[in-house]
Formats: C-alpha cells, structure tokens, sequence
C-alpha cells in the first residue's frame, strides 16, 4: 500500500513513503457529489504529513475544506461516527472543535471503494506546530498552561457525555488495561478479537516482557483508579493538535482538532497522556535530562487546577499513570503496523520502543526526576 509519491512522518521523527496514497482527484469529484460544501472544489491543494491516514485541504467554492480518509480496515463509517457525536457534544458545550460536515443525506462519515471519509470545515486559529510529530514537546510554558486549561474544559463539557466504549481498537487510545486487575488475561481474552495482535504477540515471550517492565507500574493502579469516573476524552492532547490565535499579549486556542483517539478514559488520564505527548522529547531520549521538559510537566497540571480542581490523591495516581498511560495504545500500534499496514518492523518499534521501552525508560534517572516533580506538585 506504500506510496512513493507521498512521503510523511516516521516513527523515528524521519521522512518515509506514506503507507496510505495521497487523496486523489477522482475521490474528490466523488466526494463532490455527496457533500454540497464541496461544490467547485479543485485538486487538493496540501496533504497532511501525519502517516496513520491520508488528508488534505482542497478549496471549494465556499472556502476551504478539510477531507481525511481511512482504510476500511482502520476505520468504517460507524467507527468514525463515534467520533463524530463527541465533537458534536462538546461543540454544543462550547469548546471550540472543529466542525464535521455532513453529506447530502445527512451523514458525517461515508464509504467508498474499500476508503472511509470525513469532512470538515477548516479549522480557525494558527497551526504553530502543523509539522511537529506527535512526540516533539511544548516548550513554551504559557501554551502549556493554555493547553491544560483547554483540556480542563473539554473535560468539563465532556462530563454530560454519555455513549459506549469505542468499537474498536484499532488506533484508539482506552484505560481498559489499566482498569483490570490482570491485564495479561484481559489480553489474551481479547486475542479472538484481536488477530493480528495475537499473531504478532505469539513470536514474542509477550508475558514475561510485561511483568518485567509495565507490569510493577501497573501493580494497584486498577483499585486505585475505581474512584476515577469514565469520561470521554481526548487522548491524544499534543499541541500539533491544537490551533492558536493572539488575544491581547496571550496567545490562546481557537480550536482543537483530531479526536481520531478519542475514548472514555478518565480525566486523569487523559492529563497524564497530555504531559507524556509534550514533555518529554520521546525521539531524543540520548540528550539525557534536557530530552525532559519538567517545567512544561507543570505547567500543564498548573493551568489544569486552574480550571478544574484536583486532590493531592489525584496529583499522585495522574503520576504513578504516566509510566503506563501509553499501554493501551501501543499495543494498538503493534496491531495497526501488523494487521493493517504488514510493516513487522513498525510494529516491532511500537513494542520494543513505544510500549516496553517508555516503561522502562521512567526506571531510570530522568524519567525520576519527571515523576517527582509531579508528586511534589500535590
């Protein structure tokens, strides 16, 4: 499926062929007819270099339009769906998310020729960091308490949202793991559902891996998160997904974008994920303690409390979380590179390095330093 025409991020903050060919004109003229705000759109004019879909901006005779597409097998229209019900909660709350558009029978997903589509309306607001990989930090510390004000108030709007676990786990970041209190039985439960994971899983002494390196962070997490509600979340709270504009001398979001992640969670969690996306510099772990951005760590959970309060009991589980808040979605990864894209070799990243290696790298020195100050901070 890989294209050479279209290159994107890699997994290793590199440039690779995209895994998905760009949008074409022939699925634009297609998408022209199902959707009025497409009416005179050309040829798209900028593709995303984001590597799990394929997207782009073309210009319609009503402005500019967003379109984003997804292998059948990573996403269908009730998949997408999900997704598209949350924004329009929280847009109805008020948060500023951009707007799904809706085709000529009403729908916000459609299918076609093995694709799944979504449309949006272009989001407002600057994009300071449109080419940052989801694993560069925020190193602006008055973003950062931007940012975690932001996400208290989609947790806020969140709260009055009720729907059930997403029904997939394909890219879809969930706490399930984190809830039970033996995560290798929920796994291997999971595996009749989950084939290509249990394939890739099979070739690997996965157990004994995981008691090793995530399992003693785990130990009295799923008690101790009973008293954390589910609440759909976010959970992928990195500032390349946010927009930006200047109000006075700030600089504050005009819109948050792509909740292609999204899944009830808990707010805890999906804070702790929002400190491991923008503090720590995942790609440069060989710069030793500068790699770590405790700072912005706090300015986070800082500009969090202001909006939405939180116990010293909550301060300290958001830190013993961050360890193991990536669990879930790597494990996902493996199955994306495995079943949907057939790279072994990415899939082998998201094991090795994403899932076993972020555990492990909390074990040591810097990753330390980054929980006590967060333990300090209760």
């Amino acid at each position: 499926m890989t294209t050479t025409h279209h290159r994107v991020q890699g997994l290793n903050n590199d440039e690779v062929p995209a895994d998905w060919p760009a949008i074409s004109g022939r699925e634009v003229a297609w998408l022209r007819e199902r959707f009025p705000q497409l009416e005179g759109a050309g040829p798209v004019l900028w593709h995303s270099p984001r590597p799990m879909s394929a997207a782009g901006i073309v210009e319609s005779a009503a402005g500019r339009v967003f379109i984003k597409r997804h292998h059948h097998s990573v996403r269908d229209a009730a998949s997408l769906t999900e997704e598209h019900r949350f924004i329009a909660h929280l847009a109805a709350a008020g948060v500023p998310v951009v707007h799904v558009l809706k085709d000529r029978d009403g729908a916000t997903a459609v299918e076609y020729d093995g694709w799944t589509y979504e449309v949006h309306a272009v989001a407002g607001g600057d994009d300071l960091y449109r080419d940052a990989p989801s694993w560069t930090p925020l190193t602006d510390l008055a973003q950062a308490q931007e940012a975690g004000r932001m996400l208290a108030t989609l947790h806020l709007a969140s709260a009055s949202y009720t729907a059930p676990q997403r029904s997939t786990h394909l890219l879809v970041t969930r706490d399930d793991l984190l809830r039970t209190a033996d995560p290798i039985a929920m796994l291997e439960r999971d595996f009749i559902e989950r084939p290509a994971l249990a394939v890739y899983l099979s070739h690997k002494s996965w157990q004994h891996d995981l008691e090793q390196t995530v399992l003693p962070w785990h130990a009295g997490l799923a008690d101790r998160l009973q008293a954390e509600p589910r609440l759909w979340a976010h959970n992928d709270w990195h500032v390349s997904n946010l927009l930006w504009r200047r109000e006075g001398d700030a600089t504050v979001i005009a819109s948050v974008l792509d909740f292609g992640l999204a899944s009830p969670t808990s707010a805890l969690f999906d804070l702790a994920t929002a400190i491991e996306r923008n503090a720590v510099a995942w790609l440069e772990l060989d710069r030793g303690a500068q790699a770590v951005h405790a700072d912005i760590a706090l300015a986070l959970l800082d500009g969090y409390r202001q909006v939405q309060p939180l116990s010293a009991t909550q301060v300290h589980l958001l830190a013993d979380l961050l360890p193991v808040v990536h669990f879930d979605f790597a494990l996902s990864e493996v199955e994306y590179f495995q079943g949907a894209t057939g790279s072994t070799a990415d899939a082998d990243v998201a094991y090795h390095v994403f899932l076993l290696g972020h555990a492990q790298w909390f074990r040591g020195r810097d990753g330390q330093m980054l929980l006590a100050a967060l333990h300090a901070a209760a």
